[in-house]
């Protein structure tokens, strides 16, 4: 199984003639065959992030960014992005390196926000007035999401000058994206302060995957009566909540205030559970703190999460792609 470097900032031509040539993951996509591909990696903020000590996270190559998704059909020139972070720019660059956008077709076909916290949804002032001045880019969203765009500014003007469309979802309704892509709404506990928060289950005409970087402790999804290892055991390929390594990671602060399952308590859970399955996990959502992400951006020498690949478990890379065709 060949894997891709991440996207480099001095040889991302380069590195797309390597992801054209091949997948990182499972088997080759075929010309036509719809993808996905992972478009950043860290939490909220970014990394490096404001308050970082300067060193070798400033360092271009060692930057990550905020976790997203991109789908493209390359049947009908489509891409949608999974989550609008504020590194939106940059992410639709990549999209447009790695599957150039016909002359005249909008910078993406859609947008599917997973809920209201920071990095998941602030990149769309980049289709405002002052930036792009985008027309009717379709933003998909749950009823409160929709309420807090509609009626908060500076988000309501987007919808009132047609920079966006919003088109509610329903939490387990599937929506037709088009005749061979579709995606479901999985509605998961999290800090729901202005909306709900939701994974999507994503199918392709082959394949299916689930996009869930935000959840609270996996306890909470079971006594709302949906379980992890159900929901892995229908899908190919899951980018889950990686956001923390383990308690006490973020030293002075109470880490019971942001209740994000560590992934040593997924691991665990995993391998008493459904060891078969840990393959289909890929963590996301890396806080600048979490170690596997340091050793992602930094090097080994600067934090040794060996734990994980010892254990069967991966880290998403940016660059990734995964087939949504026959598999």
């Amino acid at each position: 199984m060949q894997s891709a470097n991440p996207f480099r900032l001095a040889c991302f031509r380069a590195v797309i003639m390597l992801l054209l040539a091949g997948p990182t993951m499972g088997m080759a996509p075929s010309n036509s065959d719809p993808y996905l591909v992972v478009l950043g990696i860290a939490q909220d903020g970014g990394f490096p992030q404001l308050g970082t000590p300067p060193g070798d996270a400033w360092k271009g190559e060692a930057r990550r960014l905020v976790s997203c998704l991109g789908l493209v059909d390359p049947a009908s020139g489509e891409r949608w992005l999974f989550d609008a972070t504020p590194d939106i720019a940059e992410q639709v660059q990549r999209l447009d390196l790695l599957a150039p956008r016909a002359p005249g077709a909008p910078v993406v076909n859609g947008i599917l926000l997973t809920h209201a916290h920071i990095g998941h949804y602030t990149g769309l002032m980049a289709l405002g007035r002052e930036a792009l001045g985008a027309r009717d880019i379709p933003v998909h969203v749950m009823p409160r999401m929709q309420a807090f765009l509609a009626g908060n500014g500076p988000w309501s003007q987007l919808v009132e000058l047609n920079n966006i469309r919003l088109l509610p979802l329903e939490a387990n309704t599937p929506v037709q994206l088009n005749p061979r892509l579709s995606v479901i709404p999985l509605q998961v506990p999290h800090r729901d302060e202005y909306s709900e928060t939701i994974g999507f289950l994503i199918a392709g005409p082959g394949a299916r995957a689930l996009y869930l970087p935000d959840i609270d402790k996996w306890e909470r999804w079971d006594e709302a009566g949906t379980r992890l290892e159900e929901v892995l055991a229908g899908v190919d390929m899951a980018w889950i909540d990686g956001t923390f390594m383990q308690d006490g990671e973020i030293p002075g602060r109470a880490m019971a205030e942001i209740p994000h399952p560590f992934m040593v308590e997924t691991m665990a859970r995993i391998e008493a559970r459904a060891p078969d399955l840990r393959e289909r996990i890929q963590f996301i959502h890396l806080n600048r703190t979490n170690p596997a992400l340091l050793r992602d951006a930094l090097g080994p020498g600067n934090a040794s999460p060996d734990e994980l690949e010892r254990r069967g478990f991966k880290v998403a890379r940016e660059g990734d792609i995964w087939s949504l065709g026959n598999r």
